[in-house]
């Protein structure tokens, strides 16, 4: 290894990139996704019409991913589905 190797290796030694916590990684703001502005997709807008439904809510079927991703949040939380916290 050169000098200039050893230099460069000693300077990133300790450095991070992304999420500090790796459980944080894998959970990301819809807003920042980068095919956010994309159409919901298939199985979200079949588990958004199941939420929907047992929610007594009409939500528009013409959502974004992150859009769709959002009222699932919410109504996760309204309907008792999804994730213990």
């Amino acid at each position: 290894m050169t000098d200039e190797q050893t230099n460069e290796t000693d300077a990133t030694q300790g450095e991070t990139l992304g999420a500090t916590d790796p459980q944080d990684a894998a959970v990301k703001d819809p807003s920042d996704w980068a095919t956010g502005d994309e159409p919901m997709t298939a199985a979200q807008r079949s588990y958004l019409d199941t939420l929907a439904r047992e929610a007594g809510e009409e939500i528009s079927a013409d959502l974004t991913k992150a859009e769709a991703s959002e009222h699932i949040d919410r109504l996760q939380g309204q309907t008792g589905r999804g994730e213990s916290a």
